[in-house]
């Protein structure tokens, strides 16, 4: 058991590693996009915000992300292939969370299947976001060195 002063220590080490780390979100739906861009920025989270897949990858190749927040309705979004680019850019992996509307439910299966870490419906993402945000930050999806 931690007493007080190692367990301060772990809690601002693992926040100053947040501090340090950034996100990616790829959404057009500015609505939706500031209240998530609000969120992280409560919580003292770096967003940065991408209207297509192309400036995501473009995003990603600058600022090595953690944590990468995938709107699946984004227009012309094939999420295999931004998958697979992400992959070849982001070292380690970013933590990969992907939304979408909860009747889409062939989306939200290519979602996973081409390799998000976490795929939920719209309704979920949003209850969860600002317990969630943290977390996603703080965590990789697999060693640097993945192919």
């Amino acid at each position: 058991m931690l007493d007080d002063n190692e367990a301060a220590f772990a809690i601002e080490n693992r926040q100053s590693k947040i501090d340090n780390s950034v996100g990616l979100l790829l959404s057009d739906d500015m609505i939706f996009t500031s209240r998530i861009a609000g969120t992280a920025r409560d919580l003292g989270l770096s967003l940065k915000v991408a209207r297509s897949a192309a400036a995501l990858q473009d995003l990603a190749e600058q600022q090595s992300p953690r944590c990468v927040i995938i709107d699946l309705s984004n227009p012309g979004l094939v999420i295999a292939d931004l998958i697979a680019k992400l992959r070849d850019t982001c070292r380690p992996m970013a933590f990969v969370v992907a939304y979408g509307s909860h009747v889409d439910t062939a989306t939200l299966k290519n979602a996973r299947e081409a390799g998000c870490d976490l795929v939920l419906p719209r309704s979920k993402f949003v209850e969860e976001l600002s317990r969630s945000l943290p977390a996603w930050f703080s965590t990789s999806s697999g060693p640097s060195d993945a192919p």
